[in-house]
């Protein structure tokens, strides 16, 4: 192990970047000492000072991590992470709340973990002027098409602390949320978001948002909007692989790495180019592919010189932590800005599944609901959520 992680020499070499923790902020002082456990004895005392760099209560302003992603899934494993406790909880609102039915002790309890962990990023909220600290909550997934109850859960979780930014999916219902959330000032966190013309309708969506805010005097002083692009979801979930076979095409781990980063790349520039206030958000990394018996981390490596946002889960930092071909791993400087190579854009050009997603005008809003990332990645969040929701009806037996 090196001193800093490769995280670390990531921001370093990334004016702008944040790095996010994506999981429940409650989770982490257990999940460090699962880390220690495990650690080779000569390496505990230099991970200690890396978890140590990762969140700080004494000087949060200097901590590596610099706000959350979470969603009911996520909260759901900081639940089975705890059980007796989150069953104290839920005793305590079954009391405070007599005849209630197991949905609503499900929301209860999933405000009560984005309020824990809210709670715990408030004082860099304070320290950094309301630019960072955010925990991004996001509404039930069960309600991705459901345009009134999405409002309505994001109303409800913008009112727990004033750094909860609202995850909303990229559904063609979610982003008359976002415009609408916008012109409240409530902070935005767009998920479910695969493909360019997704990212880019969010990104005029907060801009319309942004113009009804101003033009109603509404304070922006505690408001940012997030765009997420759930990479190897889209790579691997989506079926890239699958939709290059129906046109005689196969791709290797690489080139579907690089589909991946060129659809972030253009959208990153997107951005850029317009001057538009809103921040790219990187998620479900990958670490590969092996080029050369060399493991890299194109994910990481091909964002240099980003101002971006990248969220990292429990096991992709113990991947980075006590990634064995650290010292093959040399930054370039500026590779957000690196051209995807030629031969790979010309294979990619060919299937009309990737040829669509880097387009601008490639879907229209009403076929959002028909991606096959989106619709299996919905099914699979809504699927935690139902596990969630029966943790509730089991709490609410032993009441």
């Amino acid at each position: 192990m090196e001193e800093k992680n490769l995280l670390e020499k990531l921001v370093d070499v990334s004016p702008g970047m944040e790095i996010w923790w994506d999981s429940s902020p409650v989770i982490f002082n257990n999940w460090c000492r699962k880390m220690i456990d495990k650690a080779a004895t000569e390496n505990r005392e230099l991970m200690q000072r890396q978890l140590n760099r990762m969140y700080s209560q004494s000087a949060p302003e200097n901590q590596l991590f610099r706000g959350v992603t979470t969603n009911p899934p996520l909260s759901l494993q900081a639940i089975q992470g705890d059980p007796p406790y989150w069953e104290g909880v839920a005793k305590e609102i079954i009391a405070e709340n007599p005849g209630i039915d197991k949905e609503s002790l499900f929301w209860l309890l999933y405000k009560q973990v984005v309020k824990s962990g809210s709670d715990m990023y408030l004082q860099l909220f304070e320290k950094t002027g309301h630019k960072e600290g955010y925990l991004s909550g996001q509404v039930d997934p069960r309600s991705v098409f459901d345009k009134d109850a999405m409002l309505s859960q994001a109303l409800e979780l913008a009112e727990i602390n004033p750094n909860v930014m609202i995850k909303v999916p990229g559904s063609k219902e979610g982003y008359d949320v976002i415009e609408e959330l916008t012109a409240r000032g409530i902070s935005t966190n767009n998920t479910l978001t695969f493909i360019l013309p997704q990212l880019v309708d969010c990104a005029r969506t907060v801009e319309k948002g942004l113009e009804r805010a101003k033009a109603n005097n509404v304070d922006l002083s505690q408001w940012r909007s997030v765009i997420t692009h759930m990479e190897s979801r889209y790579g691997d979930l989506g079926g890239l692989r699958d939709f290059a076979s129906e046109e005689g095409i196969t791709l290797t781990e690489g080139d579907v790495r690089l589909a991946e980063l060129a659809i972030f790349k253009k959208a990153y520039k997107y951005l850029e180019d317009n001057n538009l206030p809103s921040k790219m958000l990187s998620c479900s990394l990958r670490v590969g592919p092996v080029v050369n018996d060399i493991t890299r981390l194109w994910h990481l490596e091909e964002k240099t010189g980003a101002s971006i946002v990248v969220t990292c889960p429990p096991p992709f930092i113990d991947q980075m932590m006590n990634f064995e071909g650290e010292k093959d791993i040399i930054y370039e400087a500026d590779r957000i800005h690196a051209d995807t190579p030629k031969d790979v854009m010309d294979k990619l050009m060919r299937i009309p599944y990737f040829e669509r997603a880097y387009a601008e005008d490639g879907y229209s809003r009403d076929e959002y609901n028909t991606h096959p990332a989106l619709q299996r990645t919905a099914a699979q969040f809504s699927k935690a959520t139902e596990e969630m929701v029966d943790f509730a009806r089991k709490c609410l037996g032993a009441a």
